[in-house]
């Protein structure tokens, strides 16, 4: 089935910045009359699931055009030579029927920077072939209406000589959809679902910011298998959040837990939840369970009142309070610790590293951008036992300073849920009674009003929201 842009949704800055190479395609005498080219390779740049792929074929589908496709590690074989092989017989396959687009995916796998591994034996397949790539883009001519598009969530990475003009000399940045983008999204991938009358997508893309067309492709198919495993003539909204919960916690597991555990869980859950509603600027808690899911015992879970693309340092700071409150319950009630907290410490770390080691907020660590282009930070293990490029006294500074961050944090935490040990007395006995609760019920128990937001408050529990450059703030126990 041929895809064009109306198969396209949530995206249409990238989209727009296409439609110039769909109209070379189709009218290449409209630019060649006054000498005009059109760029040889465009790089579709953006995180995994946002529909570059997509957006490729949808432009070949516009042109209608033959589409070439090939993934980056397609072209890498053990025998020396075969990528640069494959390369050539892609290329001479696309000019017999130009007009033609040349697809590569995951451009990253075949096109890293050269020079920076120590390779064995003399030939590195990998150069090898990209070396081919960067011949065969300066071998054709612009006029034979052959255009390589090239997707990748990891441009830092690339070569040079890939980037330069006259090469994949366009970038078009293909971002996460926005609240309206998603609900476009929804519309498309629900074209053949029957919906009940009363279900509101604008809701559904107001409950799930971070997800990508992947991910909300995924929800539409796993609330579809849910409504007729529940033999119903439609999906639901209920269905929809459902689906939420499954993808995003996992399926519940029949645990039978003993009555220490359930308390323990309770009771760390509970902590996660009486912080989140608080702290201030803390995402609205949405649903607190303490039903095994996945790999956990009892989870809590928010979701932002609406789309964030920055982050104050308060935020950052209820953020990790936040995912402390599991530990700082466990502690202040029961005098001991358990293993429960993994997921907590791990996404804490996270946070506060780059606090310290990205965004400048440190006053004895400075200004300074340490983290590393391939993701890693310059203080932290590269895997490879590449040395540190900065002196002992720096990185001891980054170490102390991302201790002190957590450690304060979790003194908020533990003096907070000491405040107001009777919230979280009571919101751990509901949920030992309950086992789950969703935001009206959770402010009901502890007695607190609910919080002024810019959209309606959802009955039904959503899905954990991902805000961009950061975990997902999904508060697990897992044991």
């Amino acid at each position: 089935m041929r895809i064009t842009f109306k198969d396209v949704a949530g995206i249409e800055e990238a989209e727009q910045e296409l439609v110039e190479i769909v109209d070379f395609l189709k009218n290449p005498e409209k630019y060649q009359r006054l000498g005009g080219t059109i760029p040889k390779g465009v790089l579709l740049v953006g995180p995994p699931g946002t529909g570059k792929t997509l957006l490729a074929k949808a432009v070949a589908g516009e042109a209608e055009v033959p589409f070439f496709s090939m993934s980056g590690s397609e072209f890498i074989e053990m025998v020396v030579g075969v990528g640069a092989s494959r390369v050539r017989e892609l290329f001479s396959n696309a000019k017999k029927e130009a007009p033609a687009i040349i697809f590569v995916d995951e451009l990253d796998a075949i096109g890293r920077r050269r020079g920076g591994n120590v390779n064995f034996g003399g030939s590195d397949e990998r150069e090898q072939t990209l070396n081919q790539i960067l011949v065969e883009m300066d071998g054709f001519d612009s006029r034979n209406a052959v255009i390589v598009l090239a997707a990748t969530n990891r441009p830092d990475v690339l070569d040079p000589a890939l980037l330069r003009p006259g090469r994949c000399d366009r970038r078009v940045t293909v971002q996460r959809p926005d609240r309206v983008g998603r609900k476009a999204i929804l519309d498309v991938h629900t074209r053949g679902v029957p919906l009940d009358p009363n279900l509101s997508l604008e809701t559904i893309a107001e409950a799930t910011p971070g997800l990508v067309g992947a991910d909300l492709r995924n929800l539409v198919n796993e609330a579809a298998l849910l409504a007729a495993r529940r033999e119903r003539p439609f999906v639901t909204q209920v269905d929809f959040f459902d689906a939420m919960e499954k993808i995003i916690l996992g399926a519940a597991r029949q645990l039978v837990l003993n009555e220490e555990d359930r308390r323990r869980v309770a009771y760390h859950e509970a902590g996660h939840a009486i912080l989140g509603l608080l702290v201030p600027d803390a995402d609205p808690v949405h649903k607190v369970t303490i039903v095994p899911r996945g790999q956990a015992l009892g989870v809590t879970y928010s979701v932002p009142a609406d789309d964030r693309f920055n982050y104050t340092e308060r935020y950052l700071r209820g953020r990790i309070v936040g995912a402390l409150g599991g530990r700082a319950a466990e502690e202040i009630v029961f005098n001991v610790v358990t293993t429960g907290a993994e997921n907590d410490l791990k996404q804490v770390m996270e946070i506060a590293r780059q606090m310290v080691t990205k965004w400048g907020m440190s006053k004895e660590v400075g200004l300074l951008y340490l983290s590393r282009d391939d993701g890693e930070d310059y203080l932290g293990s590269s895997g490879g036992g590449v040395s540190r490029d900065f002196g002992e006294e720096l990185t001891a500074t980054v170490d102390k300073e991302t201790r002190r961050i957590i450690d304060e944090s979790y003194q908020d935490a533990i003096q907070v849920l000491t405040q107001e040990r009777h919230r979280l007395d009571a919101l751990a006995e509901a949920l030992l009674e309950r086992e789950s609760l969703d935001e009206p019920e959770i402010l009901q128990v502890v007695g607190l009003p609910a919080k002024e937001r810019s959209r309606p408050a959802l009955v039904q529990a959503s899905a954990t929201a991902a805000p961009h450059g950061l975990p997902p703030q999904t508060s697990a126990d897992p044991r």
